[in-house]
């Protein structure tokens, strides 16, 4: 959880939040097919559905903001480096924006390509 203080009062945002948001945002970038979580069985990964995609974001509360961790499936034959960098862009902004809470860097893990 973070905490904001200001001068008219503290606001606490869960960890919850940023991965939603993160979450959300990257699921909707061109070519992410959606969220990558670990299968149980064998290690391998699979697409998560929509209402757990935040098995796909991990969160990390730094002295500047927070540290965004994302694990992917991308569509085949999409340009990685353009997808990544609208991720990056998507994320931080809509981070941001929503929370006030700087973000200090998204690191995009890209784990099948369907």
């Amino acid at each position: 959880m973070l905490t904001l203080v200001n001068d008219k009062g503290a606001v606490t945002i869960a960890n919850d939040v940023f991965t939603w948001l993160a979450g959300d945002a990257a699921s909707r970038c061109f070519g992410v097919k959606g969220m990558a979580g670990p299968k149980k069985e064998n290690g391998l990964v699979q697409l998560l559905q929509k209402n757990s995609m935040t098995k796909g974001v991990k969160i990390a509360l730094t002295e500047n903001g927070v540290a965004i961790e994302l694990h992917i499936i991308v569509e085949h034959g999409i340009n990685l480096s353009a997808v990544t960098s609208s991720i990056r862009s998507e994320v931080s902004y809509r981070v941001a924006q929503s929370t006030g809470v700087a973000v200090e860097r998204v690191e995009i893990y890209i784990d099948s390509i369907v």
